[in-house]
Parts: C-alpha cells; structure tokens; sequence
C-alpha cells in the first residue's frame, strides 16, 4: 500500500490593497496569492530533501475564480499539490480557502524544469522527483 499523498499548506494576509472599488480582491491579485505560494512550496520541498530548487518557468497557468475575497477576510489558506509529473514537466494545482473553509479560487499551473544557461527546458533531476512525488495523489488499487 503507498503513503498517502502530501499537500502543501501556506497562509497569506489579505492585505487593504488588494480589493476593487466591489471591496473584493481583484483577480490578478488572487492569482498573485498563488504565485506566492508556489515558490515557498517549492522550496519547502527542495529542503525536505537538503537540496536548493531548481529552476522552472511557468508554461501555462488558469484560474477560476469561485467566490469572493474581500479585505476583511483577514488571512486565506493556499494550499498546493501535484497533479501531474512528467520527465520536464509538473502541474501543480493550488486552491485558496478563505478563514470558514470555503474554497473561493482555484488554479493549476503547468511548470517545466528550465536550464538557465542554455535557455531551454531540461528534464527533471531525481531529488526534484522524488521531492513532487509526494504531493502527486496515491494511486488507487486496480
């Protein structure tokens, strides 16, 4: 039987700036609360393994925006898995929750190892496999 599967978990401060003239947090910043969780997952993760994270550049990214955030939600759980692990790249899917549970945006983003020097994608190396694999769903018994 396999381990289960991690899950990153992060909290972001909802900050006075970051609503529209609605009150609610204005879409870009939402996904900003994403791009803030990302690194930090990553390089939890890097740790975990006594390693530094490699870099990746983001291919593709979505969003859906559910319910609204406003500035008095105070602070937002994000919370980021792995929903695919390819051999250059990995999708990551991240999920915000407001302070009652509620899951108010979603959002995956498709990375890809990326060779700074050359300038190109690179495959992953394993301890940055090993590393998302944990966070990749338990496979179900056939």
């Amino acid at each position: 039987m396999s381990a289960p599967s991690l899950v990153y978990s992060c909290e972001i401060q909802v900050r006075w700036g970051d609503s529209d003239r609605l009150g609610h947090v204005n879409n870009t910043r939402i996904v900003e609360y994403l791009q803030e969780a990302r690194p930090l997952f990553l390089a939890e993760g890097a740790a975990s393994v006594d390693t530094a994270p490699g870099a990746a550049v983001v291919r593709k990214m979505d969003a859906e925006f559910l319910r609204p955030i406003t500035a008095t939600s105070g602070t937002v759980r994000v919370t980021v898995s792995v929903v695919h692990l390819g051999t250059s790249s990995f999708t990551l899917r991240h999920v915000i929750e407001d302070a009652d549970g509620n899951v108010c945006a979603s959002g995956d983003a498709l990375m890809v190892a990326f060779d700074v020097r050359a300038e190109r994608s690179r495959p992953l190396t394993e301890p940055e496999r090993a590393v998302l694999g944990r966070y990749l769903p338990a496979a179900a018994p056939a």
